[in-house]
């Protein structure tokens, strides 16, 4: 019984929070590599966006703006989207 435990606890952690690749708007999907013009037509103003730092663009003579975008709850889900330079890097789930 108490190897089950072990084994199901991972997966509860990871259904509570979650990172995907995709997120439905409507009948519209975001992924990851989109711009945030992009997802603003797709998915309307986020309800909370926030500027959370900065970080070095990949030839180390550009830097970047690190932005959290939320939108939700739909149906009890939560999405943080975080956006390096305008660019779409991650997709959170939260219930």
């Amino acid at each position: 019984m108490k190897k089950l435990y072990l084994f199901l606890l991972p997966g509860l952690f990871f259904s509570l929070h979650a990172s995907a690749e995709t997120l439905r708007c409507g009948s519209d999907l975001v992924s990851l590599g989109d711009r945030g013009f992009e997802i603003k037509r797709k998915c309307g103003e986020p309800v909370y966006r926030d500027t959370v730092g900065y970080t070095v663009g990949p030839h180390q003579r550009l830097e970047l703006v690190i932005e959290e975008w939320v939108y939700g709850p739909r149906n009890g889900m939560t999405y943080i989207l975080r956006l390096e330079g305008n660019r779409l890097v991650r997709i959170e789930s939260r219930r």
